[in-house]
């Protein structure tokens, strides 16, 4: 284990308000002088070199399921891809395909579209992002994967919004009771739609013999807790690098699907709504002279590796072109995100919709600012121009 360091006076620690608005030079000073560094604040790893996270998502010695102890909540998630480590972990996610692999997300490439298309033709003169296009783009979306009926979507938005309390790991209390509330909810719902028998994907999820009913299930709902937030979130934070860029802009107008895809990429690794990925180690571990003992908590930062000059060329600018790009905003490894394909095709679909649409799209009035929480990294309020 190295000397214990801690971050220069005058720099804000990335887990306090000041930090969480704005972790970049944080994550950079630790990153270039302390890269495996014991946080004596929340007595957690910070891993922030890009080589450091990718080894820790896919090493087997750093355990997800022992991950939740990074929670500081009375109650862990439900099993599910997310919170196992194979072999459960592979037995989980080999039937999730059925509903968010590529040719699950090809099939759904039509209704997709008529999303996209539905929500921008409803849009007009000015707008706040993620209450009149984030949230109904991941309503929309998500309504569509698993197949429900155009009635529900309200009610399905209500609980998607409600149970995404989830993904904060440091809720307080009251918001953890609700959002366990929230999950029983969703739970029963997803269970009642799948009982209609709606066919398709869904029907093959249902019908897959690997799984108990609350493990199909858990896989639903976990689509909707780990989606819904990060699609709605997604688009404000993309927005804010492109509206101040005219030329990225007009990329995206005239660079065809595949420019629009690459940009999602890109736009991912500079604002990951997902910030860090929690682990506890299972064995000791070693990079370089830093020793990580078993039983420790470790946090792969993938928002500071996403900016790792060892590894990005001009890793703070938007480089819609950038490729490869081996962001880590959707993990690695064994739990790299399943939903990642659905992802890249919707968010192409929107964004570039939007820059069609609406040449003259803009922020109206001052620049956003970024809200002073950890999970999702998201804007405060963010209001646009679209004429």
């Amino acid at each position: 284990m190295t000397a214990l360091r801690r971050l220069p006076a005058g720099l804000a620690h990335p887990f306090s308000p000041a930090g969480r608005a704005d972790p970049y030079p944080a994550y950079d000073w630790l990153r270039a002088n302390d890269p495996v560094h014991f946080d004596v604040t929340s007595r957690m790893w910070l891993l922030t070199a890009h080589e450091h996270c990718a080894s820790a998502l896919k090493d087997p010695r750093f355990s997800a399921a022992l991950g939740q102890r990074e929670r500081v909540r009375d109650d862990d998630l439900p099993a599910s891809m997310l919170t196992t480590d194979p072999p459960d972990h592979n037995r989980l996610r080999a039937p999730g395909t059925a509903l968010l692999g590529p040719a699950a997300v090809r099939e759904l490439a039509g209704d997709l579209a008529a999303v996209v298309d539905g929500l921008l033709d409803g849009l007009a003169g000015a707008a706040e992002v993620t209450r009149h296009i984030g949230e109904p783009f991941a309503t929309g979306v998500l309504a569509r994967t698993l197949l429900l009926p155009r009635e529900d979507e309200t009610a399905f938005a209500d609980l998607a919004r409600r149970a995404s309390v989830n993904l904060d790991p440091l809720a307080g209390p009251q918001a953890a009771r609700e959002g366990r509330a929230a999950m029983g909810e969703l739970t029963r719902f997803l269970d009642a739609h799948v009982a209609r028998g709606p066919g398709g994907s869904i029907a093959r999820l249902a019908a897959d013999e690997r799984l108990t009913r609350p493990e199909m299930l858990g896989i639903l709902s976990l689509a909707v807790v780990g989606g819904w937030r990060p699609l709605a979130e997604m688009v404000g934070n993309a927005l804010f690098w492109l509206l101040p860029r005219p030329e990225a802009l007009a990329a995206l107008r005239d660079g065809g699907d595949d420019l629009a895809r690459t940009a999602v990429d890109e736009l991912l690794r500079l604002e990951a709504p997902i910030p860090f990925t929690a682990r506890v180690t299972t064995a000791e571990v070693s990079f370089g002279r830093a020793v990580i003992p078993a039983g420790a908590r470790v946090l792969a930062v993938v928002a500071a590796a996403n900016r790792d000059p060892d590894v990005f060329d001009r890793p703070g600018d938007l480089v819609l072109t950038r490729s490869p790009n081996p962001h880590l905003a959707f993990g690695a490894g064994t739990h790299f995100c399943l939903g990642a394909p659905l992802v890249r095709q919707a968010g192409a679909l929107l964004l570039r919709g939007l820059a069609e649409r609406f040449p003259a799209i803009r922020a109206d009035g001052d620049p956003p600012a970024w809200a002073p929480v950890l999970v999702p990294r998201r804007l405060g309020e963010f209001r646009i121009r679209l004429s």
